[in-house]
């Protein structure tokens, strides 16, 4: 299955590129999905049709679906929210607010990529095309399995089945005292199968021959900058961009003075989105003169986009991670496009790179050749991020 994600920061057209991409692929005879993960949903606007939870047919080939994130999370962890609910009501917090409480920050963002995963397993559809929220949360989730898998396979796993097996011991003392009852299996699998879920989606998402993410972006200096940004954070995660498109340029036709000074910033922008993103591919896409709803319009927008074009090729393929031996010298090579060294922070510890830019972090577990070594300086060249690694020296 081909998976694209569209992603952008609010407002920049995102989904109506999605929509338009999503015809395109259905009229290539590929079995195509948009699903919506983005909270604020304007999918079904865009296709001028009504859409639900579940897939909906919009037209040969083409499905769409806007995610329901109440009815995702209450499939996956709606055993741990209940049981997190009765406790909390255990200490005297009322109905409503326990159950609000119950669920934990970013976990419907999670779970629309669980949802993608779903779908991917399934098998039914040939292209799967997110038109999601902006990554930054959901993307931090996903170093879970390497942060999280020592503790999960060795620790938590053994603890889980002594547990459920001493729940019905320990059961008839605890209740009485804690007003609440301890978790049984059902509560105490879910982390578990979140982690694997998890583990699961890292393996779809960092796989650049079946998964690209696109960014739409304006030409304005702030978005912009989002989407520099929201790019250094998807290769920090291994997670690939192969096209940016640049959406709502005034047409040259358009000569009313009033418009004359934002053609003249837009030029600039323009040219720094193909500086900056270089040497990524950018399409870019008019201001059209109407409003990008209905089928009739998403055409217009896909023939721009891609005229003869097949959207699910990988328009560009980068390696984001590199380890490369000179001689007996051994430096990690880390695409991070657009951002300064000076932003970046490294430390290492036992087999573990830690890398933060910004409030991300990202544990990469070293290959065996680097983990024995210490990073013994860095630059940044060519938009890569090169560290030195070399022995340590005993005093």
């Amino acid at each position: 299955m081909r998976v694209i994600l569209m992603t952008g920061k609010g407002g920049v057209g995102k989904t109506s590129v999605a929509a338009a991409t999503g015809l395109r692929c259905a009229e290539l005879g590929y079995r195509t999905l948009v699903l919506s993960t983005d909270p604020a949903h304007s999918l079904a606007d865009s296709f001028d049709l009504e859409l639900g939870h579940e897939p909906q047919e919009v037209r040969p080939n083409l499905w769409g679906a806007e995610l329901d994130a109440l009815l995702e999370l209450e499939g996956n962890w709606g055993a741990v929210k209940r049981y997190i609910t009765q406790v909390l009501q255990a200490r005297g917090l009322e109905g409503v607010q326990a159950e609000e409480l119950a669920i934990l920050p970013g976990m419907d963002e999670i779970f629309g990529l669980v949802r993608m995963k779903r779908h991917y397993d399934e098998g039914i559809y040939d292209v799967l095309i997110i038109d999601s929220a902006p990554t930054g949360t959901a993307l931090r989730l996903l170093s879970l399995p390497e942060v999280s898998g020592w503790y999960m396979r060795r620790f938590y796993k053994p603890f889980q089945n002594i547990s459920v097996a001493l729940r019905p011991l320990v059961e008839p003392i605890f209740k009485p005292i804690a007003g609440f009852s301890l978790p049984d299996r059902e509560v105490m699998d879910a982390p578990y199968e979140f982690y694997q879920q998890i583990e699961a989606l890292e393996k779809v998402l960092t796989d650049n021959t079946q998964t690209s993410v696109r960014l739409v972006a304006n030409p304005e200096k702030m978005v912009i900058k989002e989407s520099l940004r929201a790019h250094a954070y998807l290769s920090l995660y291994n997670v690939a961009t192969d096209l940016v498109v640049a959406n709502r340029i005034i047409p040259q036709q358009v000569q009313d003075p009033f418009f004359k000074r934002w053609k003249e910033n837009q030029e600039q922008y323009r040219q720094e989105l193909h500086e900056n993103f270089h040497p990524l591919p950018v399409k870019e896409v008019p201001l059209f003169s109407e409003e990008m709803c209905g089928l009739e319009a998403l055409q217009r927008l896909k023939v721009t986009l891609y005229k003869d074009e097949d959207p699910t090729q990988v328009y560009y393929k980068e390696n984001t991670i590199r380890v490369v031996q000179d001689k007996n010298q051994y430096s990690l090579e880390l695409y991070l496009p657009g951002i300064p060294k000076d932003q970046i922070n490294l430390s290492k510890s036992g087999d573990e790179l830690n890398i933060t830019i910004g409030n991300h972090r990202r544990n990469l577990v070293l290959p065996q050749a680097l983990a024995a070594l210490q990073p013994a300086g860095a630059k940044m060249e060519d938009d890569y991020l090169k560290i030195r690694f070399a022995e340590v020296v005993n005093s």
